[in-house]
């Protein structure tokens, strides 16, 4: 199965910030007892590039990359083992590395504009980003209209009270979202409480809209 694929089967995308890669241990314990073995570890700190190391190396997680600005943090994250990208703009630098490297490719594109310019990049699938002040769900069905084959990874604004407007769109692959991985419980370790909120969260993507 490929990466996307194995997005879109997860319907979930955790948004992680992780302030010390020690944390990363607890956490993917915390994924994988949930029922999602998926995380977007992004590059606001520095302990991303080691964080993603950690969970790669476990074997049981599908890594990624997120808030990905340079074609230098590609190589970084490639290195510690990421099998995506994610950013919140478009950039050719970025998109162009990610093919280098052979991995997957998700920009931020909440225009016309800006999707026609990801397909440009040989790319069918954006991150919508920010989904929540960008229009949401209805935006996004309206950019599915003439951008037929085009599927959205909506983040921003996402939540448990409107997750099902989004999960609802045939156009959308995936949902990204934090708050089954909130920060604090992340730098508590709360492995109990991470796996609890994570479960949750699979049962309600789960439920038909």
């Amino acid at each position: 199965m490929d990466t996307l694929s194995a997005l879109a089967e997860a319907r979930l995308v955790p948004v992680v910030v992780l302030d010390d890669a020690a944390d990363a241990g607890a956490l993917g314990d915390a994924l994988v007892a949930g029922g999602l073995p998926v995380a977007e570890v992004t590059f606001r700190t520095a302990a991303a590039p080691d964080a993603i190391r950690l969970l790669a190396d476990r074997g049981d997680i599908l890594v990624g990359a997120g808030t990905v600005l340079t074609a230098a943090q590609v190589d970084q994250a490639v290195a510690a083992g990421a099998s995506y990208v994610v950013s919140p703009g478009t950039s050719r630098a970025v998109v162009e590395r990610c093919h280098e490297h052979g991995i997957l490719a998700l920009p931020g594109a909440v225009t016309a504009t800006e999707i026609q310019a990801a397909l440009e990049l040989g790319l069918t699938t954006v991150k919508f980003f920010p989904a929540g002040t960008s229009g949401g769900a209805p935006a996004i069905a309206a950019l599915a209209a003439p951008f037929v084959g085009v599927q959205f990874v909506p983040t921003g604004g996402v939540g448990p009270t409107n997750l099902h407007e989004y999960l609802a769109l045939p156009s959308v692959a995936a949902v990204g979202g934090s708050w089954m991985v909130p920060r604090d419980r992340i730098r508590a370790r709360d492995v109990a409480g991470i796996t609890e909120l994570t479960a949750a969260a699979v049962a309600l993507a789960a439920r038909p809209a």
